[in-house]
């Protein structure tokens, strides 16, 4: 094989042109994807967000239900304490100890009250955060499924599309391998600059492909020489005559297809 520095000016067009078939078949296999895998990331993300959620509010009705049965203690223990001053009202020596009993009681039963109050403000929680629960369960649920439904949709196109990808990829890989360095990084960067990551084409009736900007004929006639590699002074693109395009295009139709 004939190194980076033998080979000629066709053989690199053809080699640069070659790279870019295979380059624009990952291209199509990766817009058949698409935005799939970021929307099942997107929805991977929104139902753990959801799961979050659910968790925290099942963790705030526990925190609630704690405060519930700690009042209730606290008027079972006024209760007690009120049976036991009013009964200790019945031995009272003199009024001040009556009062002051009374002063107790009084408390106690405020306790109460307070006690009363506060579980009902607590359970009115409970129940909001409930009805918040069933509409996130509600809301997982269908995201879950949607999730389920968009991870099928890209596991088939990843099962149809990956062992080709890898493999066009080992192929561009081996294309680059072949041409010397500075072409490549022309190449790189025209396709970054450029529609559809094309950054070389052929002619089509006398104008770059994809522009309508038409060729002169004697620069047509040099391209068609394949003596030295020439751009297209609008786009940057590299530019190849269409029977090389059509000859390279049916070699890597038939590349295509084994893989």
């Amino acid at each position: 094989m004939a190194t980076k520095s033998e080979i000629t000016v066709e053989d690199k067009l053809r080699a640069l042109y070659d790279l870019q078939l295979i380059d624009s078949r990952v291209d199509e296999i990766r817009n058949v994807r698409g935005e799939l895998p970021l929307e099942v990331e997107d929805l991977e993300d929104e139902v753990q967000g959801l799961k979050t959620r659910m968790d925290k509010l099942k963790t705030d009705v526990e925190t609630i239900n704690y405060e519930i049965s700690a009042k209730k203690n606290l008027i079972e223990e006024a209760k007690t304490l009120i049976k036991k001053y009013s009964e200790q009202q019945k031995n009272v020596r003199n009024s001040r100890e009556f009062n002051s009993l009374a002063k107790e009681v009084e408390y106690q039963e405020l306790e109460i009250q307070l006690a009363e109050k506060n579980i009902k403000e607590f359970k009115a929680q409970i129940e909001q955060k409930k009805e918040v629960i069933a509409e996130t369960k509600e809301r997982l649920s269908e995201r879950e499924s949607h999730l389920k439904h968009k991870k099928g949709e890209l596991d088939a196109i990843l099962a149809e599309t990956e062992k080709e990808e890898k493999a066009l990829l080992e192929q561009s890989e081996s294309y680059q391998n072949q041409i010397e360095e500075r072409l490549i990084k022309a190449y790189k960067r025209i396709r970054q600059n450029v529609k559809n990551g094309l950054a070389v084409v052929p002619i089509e009736r006398g104008a770059s492909g994809g522009s309508f900007f038409t060729i002169p004929p004697q620069v047509q006639v040099e391209i068609a020489s394949r003596k030295k590699i020439i751009t297209d002074e609008h786009s940057g693109r590299i530019l190849v005559d269409p029977v090389l395009a059509e000859e390279e295009q049916e070699k890597m139709q038939k590349l295509f297809a084994k893989l």
